[in-house]
């Protein structure tokens, strides 16, 4: 399957809005210090078996092999299996919720949002079909000066059992947002401990293994039906005013890419060896250029780095720490 070659503008692109629209306005009462005692709703999720497949389709399940050994179960009630298996990655769709987030004193334009970073905590391997609660809280706050840096942590648990599932913490960046700060040195609170969420060194040697995959022209079309209609990943006008010749794919997408080939080639297909998962956004992809993912093992961590193969570029990396890595690998 070839992957047709996009033509791409300069990455270092900025979002063109009229000036009187890049403020933010500071309210007085802005106290960084309270945030972290901020409450926010619980808000309910339920998803079905469709979703979770649509979902699978979404992040290039059995695209290039349609009875692929490893995805079809994703897919299809493969060798009489009672329910299809959930990929991991599916998780993050319990936190976009927490993206509609509102701190009180910080007024921002969502148009200058971006999605730093994801990571994903599981502790049950999720249920084909659910009904959950999720609370949600302020897990970061960073003053870096023309930006804010929001961390948003979304807890999902079963309705029936009320056992907790998985942990997804969001990072955004606020553009235009930052210098709230009341002393000379930037505030900045998290409430999780340091190395969760944190890069990494991609590490200088060959990989451990390298997938490379193709995304479809209408990845983020598809993709979006599993919940995010961020018209910047769907309408040529919106990507056009945010600086891009075609709307892009949508960050998780690229994600839920990279963690797949990790499963296929480091867990065998097992995707309940996934035990958490970070990524860190560095740069857009446009849906039908190939992702080639390389992969090191450090221990139970797999460290990964994924690139556009059309740009060599450089477009997303993290770990994922897995359970009971075999020692043969």
């Amino acid at each position: 399957m070839s992957c047709p070659v996009l033509l791409v503008p300069n990455p270092n692109f900025e979002i063109q809005i009229p000036k009187e629209e890049k403020t933010v306005t500071m309210s007085p009462d802005l106290d960084p210090e309270k945030f972290a005692s901020l409450k926010f709703p619980e808000t309910p999720y339920t998803y079905s078996e469709r979703d979770v497949a649509l979902y699978a389709l979404g992040v290039g399940a059995c695209a290039r092999d349609a009875v692929d050994a490893d995805e079809l179960k994703y897919v299809y009630h493969e060798n009489g299996q009672k329910s299809i298996q959930v990929l991991p990655t599916f998780a993050a769709l319990f936190s976009l919720g927490s993206l509609k987030f509102h701190v009180p004193g910080l007024d921002f334009d969502p148009r200058l949002l971006l999605h730093g970073q994801q990571y994903i905590e599981i502790y049950k391997p999720l249920p084909t079909s659910a009904s959950l609660n999720n609370t949600v809280s302020l897990a970061g706050l960073h003053d870096k000066g023309k930006a804010a840096v929001v961390e948003m942590e979304t807890k999902s648990y079963d309705k029936d059992s009320g056992a907790l599932l998985c942990i997804n913490r969001t990072t955004v960046f606020l553009r235009g947002a930052g210098g709230f700060s009341k002393s000379s040195h930037p505030f900045s609170y998290s409430n999780y401990p340091k190395d969760q969420g944190s890069s990494v060194k991609i590490p200088k040697g060959q990989p451990f293994a390298v997938f490379e995959d193709c995304t479809l022209r209408s990845q983020a079309l598809l993709y979006r039906l599993s919940g995010d209609y961020n018209p910047l990943h769907s309408d040529p006008m919106i990507a056009k005013i945010a600086g891009f010749t075609l709307p892009i794919l949508h960050g998780l997408c690229t994600l839920g890419f990279a963690v797949r080939a990790i499963i296929k080639c480091i867990c065998r297909g097992d995707s309940n060896m996934v035990k958490c998962i970070s990524g860190r956004f560095l740069l857009h992809v446009y849906p039908g250029e190939t992702l080639v993912t390389e992969m090191w093992l450090k221990g139970s961590r797999v460290i990964y780095q994924t690139k556009v193969k059309e740009r060599s570029r450089a477009v997303l990396s993290g770990y994922v720490d897995l359970h009971g890595l075999s020692s043969s690998l």
